[in-house]
């Protein structure tokens, strides 16, 4: 069969409405399954090599193979405890509530022109907008542990999000002024010529400093401060509803890598002279390598001060923000 441009190949294959749903929701679910498993592993190791970390080299001898299968196994056996005076419904919907987001944000990612499950004539509004659902889960695990450090943690969460969902958006929305379009697809194909981190690289350093703030991710992981409140909002869980948040986190790092190399790194586009190479493998080298980047600062940054992360963002991030749509209307204006 010979791929359509712009179609997608699901519907290419069948025509059954209900299958297409079907197959659509399963191969986003398996995706979401593997690739974030693949970024713990990959995460298990460059920690491991980074800091001398013995454990995850030698699980299973051959380079550690076993290790993320062991770490499963422990999640898998441990009990699952809800706090006496929790409110059991809330405390154990809100892993869910805090993986669903992530999951629904790969419906709009394409990794080719022929693969992807939708495209959205708003696509990056509606990636804003669901990747903001994710905090209340966190506000839900916390506040329903009945502890206060778990509400200490949930609080900073929200504040955290709340202060960098707005430069995360202004970096977004320079992007969609340039493309033109609100379209994943549309902003990639409008990176045929020059990738926008060419034309935007304060834009994408504001958006990658956010993303690791949204993902509370070092050195913004102040609402998992083990140091400071046990493990905030987290604190309480044990078992599979841990390993669900965890799963979250992991995905988190996927889906915002994505986001990031859709607007600015050109997306599934290939480098010049390179485009041999098909465009899934590059959209997934691009992902790898932004992965690799935030695990890398895990190893890298010590942890910022509460205060310190809202003077970031209110003080120097949002300014710059603000001041980069300017400059694109100015340009896009005085170019058209």
């Amino acid at each position: 069969m010979i791929a359509q441009s712009g179609v997608s190949f699901v519907d290419q294959w069948f025509d059954s409405y209900w299958l297409v749903l079907v197959v659509k929701a399963a191969v986003v679910l398996v995706f979401f399954l593997t690739a974030p498993l693949g970024v713990g592993y990959m995460e298990h190791k460059v920690l491991a090599h980074m800091q001398a970390r013995l454990g995850p080299m030698y699980a299973g001898r051959f380079h550690g193979w076993a290790q993320l299968i062991a770490d499963g196994v422990k999640f898998v056996q441990k009990e699952d405890i809800i706090p006496a005076n929790a409110d059991r419904w809330v405390f154990s919907l809100a892993p869910a509530v805090a993986l669903v987001p992530y999951i629904a944000l790969f419906v709009v990612v394409p990794f080719s022109d022929e693969i992807f499950i939708l495209n959205l004539d708003v696509g990056i509004f509606f990636v804003m907008a669901i990747t903001s659902v994710n905090v209340i889960g966190v506000l839900m695990a916390g506040w329903a542990s009945a502890n206060k450090f778990s509400l200490i943690g949930a609080l900073r969460g929200a504040a955290q999000l709340i202060a960098y969902e707005l430069p995360l958006v202004l970096a977004a929305a320079s992007v969609v002024m340039q493309a033109g379009t609100l379209s994943m697809i549309g902003i990639v194909e409008a990176q045929e010529s020059f990738w926008f981190v060419a034309t935007q690289p304060i834009g994408f350093g504001i958006f990658m400093v956010a993303a690791l703030a949204e993902l509370n991710r070092p050195p913004f992981d102040m609402p998992v401060a083990d140091s400071e409140i046990i493990f905030g909002a987290l604190t309480e869980y044990t078992g599979l509803k841990f390993a669900f948040f965890l799963l979250a986190e992991y995905g988190g790092i996927v889906a915002l890598s994505a986001v990031a190399s859709l607007l600015y790194l050109g997306g599934y586009q290939a480098p010049p002279l390179l485009e041999a190479i098909p465009a899934p493998l590059w959209m997934a080298a691009k992902i790898g390598a932004l992965s690799f980047f935030v695990i890398w600062l895990r190893a890298t940054y010590p942890r910022l001060r509460e205060d310190q992360l809202q003077r970031m963002s209110w003080l120097v991030l949002i300014p710059l923000g603000l001041a980069q749509i300017l400059v694109v209307a100015f340009v896009k204006v005085a170019v058209d």
